[in-house]
């Protein structure tokens, strides 16, 4: 990073719920479950909000004030969301088989709040270049955490930094303790109760809930773990394991228009009648943009290529139903495993989609649950050690529009990941700032990416997003390629 380039961290401050416990009341205790526990071994998860800076903000008295609101707002917050606040819990159980339970304590014990300055630092300065600038991690909290540590670190970390004209708004969330869609709405009830202050939540409002989903029948719970033996081989690993190179990031953008014709295109490749005019729209831009990524490499057309990502059980399970306004994990790992020259080859786009959607479709409520017990019977953890280039993974959703959060001075003009689980090639598909639109967000390796730009049928369905100012009409403005 250039000198010129760096942020200082102004202060660090431990923010904990204004209502928190009770005198005398022993915190509440939330026992997680597989889709929970599965995270353990991964890294936090990370978003962060590009905005302009109010045009009152010219003294440091004001920004001062803000950074004050910031911190009542989130912990007033904070009462609706009290687990966030707290830490892991792990329980030893002893015996033979030497397991133990890992919980969420209520405790309050608070969030981390950084605030940190970019003194020469423009908003142009990170949304021209062709590639996400370095100086975009120094705007998250330390993104090397993994999620079994909160047993003595935050579960959640924040950190806002000034830019000369913007502001950067980064969290750094515990993955056992949320996916995007919760994630999306605690930053969405933040920045309203920023913007419009408690008044506007009723005293009895349930912005959340945070108890676990479990299937019904006969599951013991609290679920035994071999903890110590899983963390002890998962850092053995890590210690001997090859670092993985710098990958560098680069921002797709595609357009409503551009979408429908990627799915158009990927419905009619697929021969199977039954899946025909199913492939949805993230579907066929995840296609298109692997695709791309395994045609662009030298790869022997014999090799077999994974691409990975998560399926929601929310709308898949009934017995009991997940809350619309549940807090936790609803997702399980999948995969799709090809050969390069049938992903590469002719009609190569056609297969990848119909095998993700069959997948997709197998993911019944009965292999749902029976999956949840098995887990339970063998537990698995989540790492990060795949082969470059061979494998690449999914995150977020442009399910939930970043786009729409409003603390006050507008909406974000550009959505960021952080450099957390970067250990292997990554996309993340975010709303886009205009309605129907992808932001992609793809970290892979310089040399890929730079072919990627030179790949006709790739940029044909896509654009680079360049100086985001906002116009009058509040869309951002982009020039086309």
């Amino acid at each position: 990073m250039h000198p010129m380039e760096a942020v200082r961290t102004i202060c660090t401050t431990t923010i904990r719920a204004r209502r928190g416990l009770n005198h005398g009341d022993s915190p509440q205790q939330i026992d997680l479950n597989p889709w929970d526990l599965q995270f353990l071994l991964l890294e936090y998860a990370q978003k962060g909000l590009l905005f302009h800076k109010p045009a009152s903000l010219s003294s440091s008295i004001l920004v001062e004030t803000v950074i004050q609101q910031l911190k009542d707002s989130l912990s007033s917050t904070l009462d609706f969301f009290l687990p966030l606040a707290g830490r892991l819990l792990v329980v030893p159980h002893g015996g033979d088989d030497d397991t133990s339970s890992v919980f969420i304590t209520c405790n309050n014990a608070g969030v981390s709040f950084v605030h940190a300055i970019a003194e020469n630092t423009k908003i142009a300065a990170i949304l021209e270049p062709t590639y996400v600038p370095t100086i975009v991690s120094s705007f998250f909290p330390p993104g090397n955490i993994e999620n079994f540590e909160a047993d003595r670190v935050p579960l959640l970390a924040v950190q806002v930094t000034e830019l000369v004209d913007g502001i950067f708004i980064a969290c750094s969330i515990n993955h056992c303790l949320a996916d995007v869609k919760p994630y999306w709405n605690f930053l969405n009830a933040w920045a309203q109760i920023s913007r419009n202050g408690l008044n506007h939540v009723a005293p009895d409002s349930k912005l959340a809930s945070f108890e676990r989903w479990f299937p019904h029948g006969n599951i013991e719970r609290p679920i035994t773990i071999p903890f110590r033996k899983v963390l002890q081989h998962h850092l053995k690993e890590s210690t001997g394991s090859i670092q993985s190179p710098p990958f560098s990031g680069r921002i797709f953008h595609l357009q409503k228009e551009k979408i429908a014709q990627l799915r158009a295109k990927a419905n009619s490749e697929v021969q199977d009648s039954i899946i025909s005019n199913k492939i949805s729209s993230l579907q066929a831009v995840l296609g298109h943009v692997w695709r791309s990524v395994i045609r662009n490499q030298n790869l022997d057309p014999e090799e077999e290529v994974t691409y990975r990502f998560l399926i929601s059980a929310r709308s898949k399970v009934s017995h009991p139903p997940i809350p619309d306004d549940y807090f936790g994990v609803t997702v399980q790992f999948t995969a799709v495993t090809m050969k390069v020259r049938d992903l590469a080859g002719d009609g190569g786009f056609g297969k990848f989609v119909w095998e993700m959607n069959k997948e997709i479709s197998s993911c019944t409520e009965e292999k749902i649950k029976s999956d949840f017990e098995a887990w339970i019977r063998n537990p698995a953890m989540r790492t990060q050690r795949a082969t470059i280039g061979k494998f690449m993974t999914t995150s977020s959703s442009p399910r939930t529009n970043f786009y729409e959060i409003d603390f006050g001075w507008g909406r974000p003009v550009a959505v960021r990941g952080g450099g957390a689980n970067a250990k292997q090639w990554k996309i993340a598909v975010d709303a886009g700032a205009e309605e129907g639109s992808f932001d992609v967000e793809l970290w892979a390796s310089y040399q890929i990416l730079e072919a990627l730009a030179r790949d006709r049928e790739f940029m044909e369905a896509v654009e680079l997003p360049l100086p985001a100012e906002l116009t009058p009409s509040g869309k951002v403005a982009r020039t086309r390629l």
